[in-house]
């Protein structure tokens, strides 16, 4: 019977750093997904997602560090990282659709020019 109580305290005792853990690597995943978020503008193009995002990551930060609340952190750590991954991804398309906007400008002064005979030698 003693032994076996040793055997469950080692036991735990080697499971508890895994414990201490959980979370960690969703917990970096959306520190990562708020930075690349960030890098993309996403201040500029969805200021509101990302601010989510950061909440969410702050949350998560906070549950990770809370024994009660531990067991939440990789969830909340998950949606942060949606969230500022749908915000990346709304400003890279607010980006691409800027570019294409400007592209079209210049074909379109181009037509005009080659129209009209402007520039010629």
């Amino acid at each position: 019977m003693r032994h076996s109580l040793y055997v469950m305290a080692f036991a735990f005792a080697l499971s508890a750093p895994a414990w201490a853990q959980d979370g960690a690597l969703e917990l970096a995943q959306a520190r990562q997904a708020v930075d690349k978020a960030t890098q993309a503008d996403a201040d500029q193009y969805a200021p509101d997602l990302i601010g989510l995002a950061r909440q969410g990551l702050e949350q998560a930060q906070r549950a990770a560090g809370d024994r009660r609340e531990r067991k939440n952190a990789p969830a909340m750590a998950l949606r942060a990282a949606v969230d500022a991954d749908l915000a990346r991804a709304r400003s890279e398309e607010a980006t691409a659709t800027a570019q294409l906007q400007l592209r079209r400008n210049e074909v379109n002064q181009l037509q005009r020019q080659l129209s009209t005979g402007e520039d010629r030698r």
